[in-house]
């Protein structure tokens, strides 16, 4: 089993839209995939069509309970989705109590490794004890980056709190999202990324009505959309990330 974020200290970066898709191309190529929408917002449980509720999501959070009981089929084959509650704005504060906070979500994943090869983990935007957790519990960090000075900023800090922590900066892979090559902005800091500690993906997600559509089609764009260029981006960047992650279909 592999387990891959979807994270960045900011929001409104493309995040969620980015972890359905590469999870609905995942389920397509015969991996058996799960989401876990960690964002009390919910919105990858609104895009597969669940409702965001977590029976006794206290006791999930807090390892007393097996997650696998709360997990929701969706409507993708070999797509599965564990939602989003609202319980999980005090994530922080369960996590806290436990006898390794910093481990907890390895711990919960852990026993899903004979059920899924993939899961995906969809996190809300912060620096916090969650976020902590998701560090050490991934295989790899996907970090959309809108190209402009302050989403760049935002990648410096989780670099900069990654090393302060002795963590891996190697797990990160920001790749470029929302781009608009029509500004200049953007092509400058596509050229030559100030940032030089990782390297982006080659794949990036450009700004298209395809994706906000997303929130209307409530479906990956590839079921709705599958020869737009959204769609064709979506499928580089999955490539290179199963790539990275030595995933193969089975």
């Amino acid at each position: 089993m592999k387990v891959l974020g979807l994270y960045n200290i900011k929001g409104g970066v493309g995040k969620t839209s980015t972890a359905v898709n590469l999870a609905w191309l995942a389920a397509r190529q015969g991996l058996r995939t799960l989401i876990w929408d960690l964002d009390p917002q919910a919105a990858a449980t609104f895009y597969l069509r669940v409702r965001p509720k977590v029976k006794k999501a206290h006791r999930v959070l807090s390892g007393r309970l097996d997650p696998m009981a709360a997990i929701k089929g969706s409507d993708f084959e070999g797509l599965d989705l564990l939602p989003a509650d609202f319980a999980y704005r005090n994530m922080d504060i369960l996590f806290g109590v436990a006898r390794k906070p910093r481990r907890q979500l390895r711990r919960i994943l852990e026993p899903m490794a004979d059920d899924y090869d993939l899961i995906l983990l969809d996190c809300a935007p912060s620096i916090s004890l969650v976020s902590e957790n998701v560090f050490r519990a991934v295989d790899g960090l996907l970090v959309p980056v809108i190209p402009t000075t302050l989403s760049l900023r935002t990648l410096s800090q989780l670099l900069d709190f990654l090393e302060g922590e002795g963590l891996p900066t190697n797990i990160v892979w920001p790749f470029f999202s929302m781009v608009d090559r029509r500004k200049r902005l953007h092509r400058e800091v596509m050229a030559e990324p100030p940032e030089s500690r990782v390297s982006f993906l080659e794949a990036f997600i450009p700004h298209l009505s395809a994706v906000e559509l997303m929130g209307v089609e409530r479906a990956p764009v590839g079921e709705f959309s599958p020869t737009s260029k959204a769609a064709a981006s979506y499928r580089a960047l999955w490539r290179e990330a199963a790539d990275r992650l030595a995933l193969h279909p089975s």
